[in-house]
């Protein structure tokens, strides 16, 4: 197996860990508190992320079953993800810490087995055992910065921030799609400052078009975390800017993204 998938599961690992550590140190009336993602607690930003590791695991072990399982909760429409949320408020926090765990060791576990090009299905197109990993990883990012913006917490910022700034350019077109919009032909140059000061490019470097700024204000854009407004991106063209204008790097109903003048990224 490559390396770099070894590694990728090492950082899904890690950034487990970060959200861990964030809700071990919560006392049981702060996973109560509302988070950003409107009508959303703690406790449901951490059975979501459970729930979906165990749909990785069926996705990945049983895929049959798991297309039964997918449209049926698809059809329920575009608000599945809260009917999701809904199913489980009665968990306690211990519970839901204890199911997080679970869920996620088990994923990190059986992931490990599967050849990182094998096509496990999802909520939307089917995707290499590399993209699911990069995606849990996403997930777990984007719901620990809302469980961190809830409760006042500094969320760190990594050089596995690089994994979700991929996946944010590769659904470039995904982005339109989710819209109901065609795909612009044009090219759009992609080049972020990582947390090291280093510099991740993407893309053309004669580009006429381009998205340039702090990796971690990228990450926030394409998981819906920050209005672009709210950030320090710089963009050069039309078709750059209107693609953080509605930005998705997840799978699952077209997003609302936020609102401008909400969370700033200061303590980041």
């Amino acid at each position: 197996m490559p390396v770099e998938y070894q590694q990728l599961l090492a950082d899904l690992h890690e950034e487990s860990q970060v959200v861990d550590g964030l809700l071990s140190g919560l006392g049981p009336e702060a996973w109560c508190t509302p988070t950003p993602a409107q009508g959303w607690s703690v406790g449901d930003q951490v059975s979501h992320l459970a729930y979906f590791d165990d749909a990785a695991v069926m996705a990945a072990t049983d895929p049959d079953q798991f297309e039964v399982d997918a449209c049926a909760l698809m059809a329920q429409g575009p608000d599945f993800p809260d009917d999701v949320a809904d199913l489980f408020r009665s968990l306690t926090a211990a519970e839901l810490l204890d199911w997080f765990r679970t869920a996620r060791g088990g994923l990190l576990e059986v992931f490990a087995t599967v050849e990182p090009r094998t096509r496990v299905p999802w909520y939307g197109p089917s995707m290499s055992a590399a993209s699911a990993v990069t995606a849990r990883l996403m997930e777990t990012w984007a719901h620990g910065q809302d469980i961190a913006d809830a409760v006042g917490a500094d969320y760190p910022a990594t050089l596995r921030l690089r994994h979700i700034a991929h996946l944010g350019v590769r659904t470039f077109g995904f982005s339109f799609e989710l819209k109901g919009l065609e795909i612009p032909t044009a090219v759009v140059r992609v080049s972020l400052v990582a947390p090291d000061g280093t510099r991740w490019e993407w893309g053309d470097p004669n580009a006429l078009e381009s998205v340039s700024g702090p990796a971690l204000d990228f990450c926030l854009v394409v998981t819906q975390r920050r209005h672009p407004d709210d950030t320090g991106l710089v963009t050069n063209g039309p078709v750059g800017a209107r693609w953080l204008s509605l930005a998705q790097a997840y799978a699952g109903p077209s997003g609302a993204g936020r609102t401008p003048g909400g969370l700033s990224n200061e303590r980041h």
